[in-house]
């Protein structure tokens, strides 16, 4: 039988005992229907509780009404001057270009219009309107992948304030097809464990609404506590869903190669030792520094008097000498280029150092450089490490593009060792020409090929020409090691997995399809595929490459972006780039930034695209429902 209650008694019945017409509205339930006239005794006179209640609960529904915003009971220009404070806070966060009114005016304009109760320069009242921002700037990344695949992109860093920052990339094709990479946030984390990793994950993914079964992808470095195959942040991620692969980032390993080389082969070592005292003997101090510039700023004066080089907006900047890193890609190619740009410049400089230097070690560290630098070695390893860092270099660029997709970066990889083997089969005669050249510009001696080694570390003859020598011991086995070290790391990808993956290629009219492929690829992906989808699959592949290969819109497809299919990630670029905004955002003069405030002004940051969509109305809407303000607009 049905029964019925009052809701406004149950809400209230606390506030009076037992004067909620007893437990039958309450507790039990009203359900004698012969005897209606108890409803209206219920309801009593205007004083009964029941009407304490219903009143209670119209205060409760119109938040306008309570005692809080009685205190401040605003009339309509009071909060419409509210609204226009509000309106400019918001538009002084919002629009910093070139053609905005509010460029530095912020403070002055919101005082001049700011009352003494209600101060829109508040830190907090800045801090709510900035995690507004954030939240409807992330809202729209979860909107762009709605309930499709996505793949995870983290990486940590400390910030300034040597606290442990873990960055959060979307990797996702969104509803044209288009590959994007969206920054989704910044998790303080006081350990690197792989369970604390995952835990702040799984709180991303709580609060989103989101599901780890969506997972198709992860792409972390190469530490233990991100790949760890039994208990990382990849095998537990893969415990959740078997369907989210792990992709090294190609980047770091393109980045690994060049390392392991320079620490295997003692030539190739031995040189980037002498650059790195070339470093410390040059770059520690800023008059030799201010000297390798001026020096250089008069050569350029010098020819281009003399027509010898171009003139230009943006030619012949100042530049000045990298030092390379383990983790920054392409720091080590970029280090060598400006060596040869300023290699007059410098030997100068050492000049200098080596007879006018006050510090004694500095002067016998520039007395070293200066003897190795006028060796045949120094310009071998020069140039051989030019020309192999160049081609890494291409190639560690194409990777880091955001749209880049697997199988072409496998393909990139793979034109790259074949340009190594030319290179071993081929690029002899062109590096020595290199050699000569740049020994024949700076008075340097070159070695007659011919004419017996002189091995300077060891009292016994050589027995071996230099043509062997700087050939096959240099020259090849430094070659062999770099393919080598491309056949280790990038042997980590599922290589069976990238095979399927290949077999939906669109290029020349989907020609390297392969229906038993295609089979198996759908066997990697269990939550996208059921044992009956996997068979009426099997039967509808025929008829469909034969319909895409005679349909000729599908015919200029050139790869799987294409077809909006792959979001397997490629390189953490993307997280990388955005430790950089953060070193922008916080600071050693804003150091003391609170976690949230610096995740959100990071997303503001870097998101510019969503964040210049969002409109002010749904900032001061979102605002006032954070939490009960003063003005209830």
């Amino acid at each position: 039988m049905d029964k019925a209650y009052c809701l406004f008694c149950y809400l209230f019945r606390d506030y009076t005992e037992n004067k909620c017409g007893s437990d039958a509205f309450v507790i039990k339930g009203f359900d004698d229907w012969n005897k209606t006239e108890r409803l209206r005794d219920h309801v009593g006179a205007v004083n009964s509780f029941h009407n304490s209640a219903k009143k209670r609960a119209d205060y409760l529904m119109k938040p306008g009404q309570s005692i809080v915003h009685a205190f401040y009971k605003q009339d309509d220009v009071v909060k419409n001057e509210y609204k226009i404070r509000l309106n400019a806070s918001i538009d002084a966060c919002h629009d910093e270009s070139m053609d905005s009114v509010n460029k530095g005016n912020f403070l002055e304009l919101v005082k001049y219009t700011a009352e003494q109760n209600e101060l829109m320069v508040s830190h907090k009242i800045q801090t709510d309107i900035v995690h507004c921002f954030a939240e409807e700037v992330i809202e729209s990344i979860i909107k762009e992948v709605g309930h499709d695949i996505f793949c995870l992109l983290v990486d940590e860093s400390a910030d300034v304030s040597d606290k442990e920052q873990m960055a959060m990339v979307f990797r996702f094709v969104d509803t044209h097809g288009v590959v994007k990479e969206r920054f989704v946030g910044l998790a303080h984390v006081k350990e690197t464990s792989s369970l604390s990793l995952k835990s702040a994950v799984d709180s991303l993914f709580a609060k989103h609404g989101l599901s780890m079964k969506k997972l198709r992808g992860q792409g972390y470095d190469g530490a233990s506590n991100m790949k760890g195959e039994f208990n990382g942040l990849r095998a537990l991620i893969l415990r959740e869903c078997s369907s989210a692969y792990y992709v090294h980032c190609f980047a770091h390993q393109l980045q690994l190669v060049v390392i392991a080389v320079a620490q295997k082969h003692f030539g190739v070592g031995d040189f980037f030792d002498k650059i790195a005292v070339l470093l410390n003997v040059v770059g520690a101090s800023c008059k030799r520094k201010d000297m390798v510039r001026e020096d250089y700023r008069n050569k350029v004066e010098e020819k281009t008097k003399k027509g010898e080089i171009k003139t230009g907006k943006g030619l012949n900047q100042e530049i000045s000498f990298q030092r390379p890193g383990k983790t920054r890609w392409g720091s080590h190619y970029k280090t060598l280029l400006r060596l040869v740009d300023l290699f007059a410049s410098i030997t100068k400089v050492l000049e200098y150092v080596e007879i006018d230097g006050s510090d004694g070690i500095k002067r016998r560290q520039a007395n070293g450089l200066l003897k190795y630098f006028h060796t045949f070695d120094f310009v071998f390893y020069l140039q051989l490490m030019l020309l192999l860092l160049g081609i890494t270099n291409s190639l560690s660029k194409a990777l880091q593009r955001k749209d880049q997709d697997i199988l072409n970066a496998m393909s990139l990889v793979k034109s790259t060792k074949q340009q190594l083997y030319k290179i071993r089969d081929d690029g002899w005669e062109s590096l020595l020409d290199k050699v000569s050249s740049f020994c024949e510009n700076y008075k340097i001696e070159f070695l007659v090929m011919d004419d017996e080694f002189d091995s300077k570390n060891s009292r016994k003859r050589s027995n071996i020409t230099n043509l062997y020598h700087y050939k096959v011991e240099c020259f090849y086995i430094i070659l062999d090691m770099q393919i080598q070290e491309f056949n280790d790391r990038f042997d980590e990808v599922n290589t069976e997995l990238l095979g399927c993956i290949a077999s939906l290629s669109p290029t020349y009219s989907f020609q390297e399809f392969n229906q038993l492929k295609v089979m198996r690829l759908s066997e990697f992906y269990p939550e996208d595929f059921d044992p009956i989808e996997r068979i009426i699959l099997e039967h509808q592949l025929g008829l469909y490459i034969d319909n895409i290969q005679e349909d000729k819109r599908f015919s200029n497809l050139k790869g799987l972006g294409d077809l909006a299919f792959l979001t397997l990630p490629v390189a953490t670029a993307t997280v990388e780039r955005y430790f950089s905004a953060m070193k922008i955002v916080k600071t050693s003069l804003r150091n003391r930034i609170s976690d949230q405030f610096l995740n959100d002004c990071v997303v503001c940051f870097v998101e510019k695209e969503l964040f210049e969509k969002v409109t002010n109305e749904v900032v001061v809407k979102r605002f006032q429902n954070m939490e009960s303000r003063r003005i209830n607009l």
